[in-house]
């Protein structure tokens, strides 16, 4: 039962964006491994500007047909 929960937590979490930061940071590391000189790599964002990025990409602009 305790899996079931912690996995229905996961998915909520994933879905909300709520673990937009730590994929991020995932996705960092992982890539960084990859590629350690890679000299076109950005800097790690911070907790704080991650979310102001990813919130201005998620509600600036048009984002509907009519």
């Amino acid at each position: 039962m305790r899996r079931k929960l912690k996995s229905l937590w996961q998915a909520v979490r994933r879905l909300s964006g709520d673990d937009a930061y730590e994929q991020y940071l995932k996705h960092y590391d992982e890539h960084h491994q990859a590629h350690p000189d890679n000299k076109m790599c950005q800097p790690l964002l911070s907790k704080e500007v991650f979310f102001r990025q990813w919130q201005d990409d998620k509600w600036n602009g048009v984002k509907r047909c009519c």
